[in-house]
């Protein structure tokens, strides 16, 4: 009986050894962990598709005036809507996020370092197009 469970053992032990060796990784239609606060970049504002942080993130360093056509797109923007911002800024300046192209149709602001879940819209969210540093 002893031989047995030594045999099992030893057994284990080397399929682990043999899979940490191949460096197992995750299926190929496995994706990462959601996006959370921490990974909005510093100087950037960040939305979410998500509340708290999760989701899909789209990140900006600076103004822009149409998330879709834009330097940098935000690809989920014109079909779900935002559920949280985190404005990780370092100059100080709020930033503002409108519904339509061009800054208009204001959603709300957001103070450097503020961070959290949109409540307007009854809670769903904002279908958003555009932001500026300034409120």
């Amino acid at each position: 009986m002893m031989r047995r469970t030594t045999f099992r053992r030893r057994a284990l032990v080397g399929f682990a050894t043999i899979a940490a060796a191949a460096g197992l990784s995750l299926p190929s239609g496995a994706q990462a962990a959601p996006a959370g606060w921490s990974d909005c970049p510093s100087r950037h504002v960040c939305f979410w598709t998500g509340d708290n942080g999760t989701g899909r993130m789209c990140a900006w360093p600076g103004d822009d005036p149409d998330w879709r056509g834009g330097a940098i797109r935000c690809s989920w923007s014109g079909t779900t809507r935002a559920q949280s911002v985190y404005n990780n800024g370092t100059s100080g300046a709020s930033v503002s996020y409108y519904t339509g192209a061009d800054y208009k149709g204001r959603a709300g602001c957001t103070a450097k370092g503020g961070r959290g879940n949109f409540v307007g819209n009854n809670g769903t969210g904002h279908f958003l197009r555009s932001h500026k540093w300034a409120c």
